[in-house]
């Protein structure tokens, strides 16, 4: 499936792909095109069965600052000036809202891991964008910001339903109320972000890729399968998350992958897993 975008960017290199926010003149700031190309480009990753692993990075400075408020403030004053009933004009707004509710939510619900590579400002929708990726990495220049509350806007993207999933819920009110920005040192305090590497995007892409590898080389079944059982337990109890997952492994567990494993081991070697 052919992948083309005005603000992003799609490369595939073996089991590893990376989704490039590329619009590095506007600072990657969010904007329309970025709705509506983020699910296409998700579902262009889905489809390739040769990637295990998705790597989400930014061209530029900074990784993005968040929803494009000069988009936003002209679609304002432009529906202002439409003769619209009220009802009419909630009913666009409402519609505009769960297009990028949809568009983050494609990304969250991608089968296979996604792992977040910060530099720079992550701000806003950035923090929308991270939390519903499956691993964050940043660089100490990182800046993370839930910055809404500062633009009159109640969060509402995902950052206030996946964030308490990540960090503590005192931290989760203190980011979300004060729109605060905090440091890559605070974010690795708080959990937001897996791990801190070095002062660069390059440096923080090479951890990236060196843990992408490191997932991509395990079986892609159990790779999918420990993702969906993860995300399966939101929810439910114990016992039921325990029933999810003997139901997964009655499905998938007598797989070639599993084989080759054992295979593997009797022989003193690394495996070399087909997902089959």
């Amino acid at each position: 499936m052919l992948f083309t975008s005005k603000v992003l960017s799609l490369e595939i290199d073996g089991s590893v792909a990376t989704l490039w926010l590329d619009r590095e003149e506007a600072r990657n700031a969010m904007g329309s095109a970025l709705w509506h190309d983020l699910p296409l480009a998700v579902a262009t990753v889905a489809s390739d069965t040769s990637v295990r692993v998705l790597v989400v990075a930014a061209k530029g400075p900074h990784f993005t600052v968040g929803l494009d408020l000069k988009e936003m403030g002209e679609r304002l004053v432009s529906s202002g000036h439409e003769a619209k009933s009220k009802a009419s004009s909630n009913a666009v707004t409402f519609q505009a809202v769960t297009t990028m509710q949809k568009s983050i939510t494609a990304l969250a619900e991608l089968p296979i891991p996604v792992i977040a590579a910060v530099h720079g400002y992550c701000i806003g929708g950035g923090v929308d964008l991270i939390t519903a990726c499956d691993i964050r990495l940043c660089s100490a220049n990182a800046i993370f910001s839930v910055r809404e509350a500062k633009v009159a806007i109640v969060a509402d993207l995902g950052t206030l339903q996946r964030l308490p999933r990540i960090i503590g819920a005192g931290h989760v009110a203190e980011l979300a109320l004060t729109g605060k920005d905090i440091t890559a040192q605070r974010a690795s305090q708080i959990g937001l972000v897996n791990s801190v590497h070095g002062e660069s995007a390059h440096d923080v892409l090479e951890a990236a890729y060196e843990m992408a590898r490191e997932i991509a080389a395990n079986s892609p079944l159990a790779v999918r399968g420990t993702k969906a059982v993860l995300a399966a337990n939101d929810g439910r109890t114990v016992n039921e998350g325990l029933e999810f997952v003997a139901r997964w492994n009655t499905m998938y567990l007598q797989s070639n992958d599993l084989v080759e494993a054992m295979t593997a081991f009797l022989e003193r070697r690394a495996p070399h897993f087909t997902g089959e």
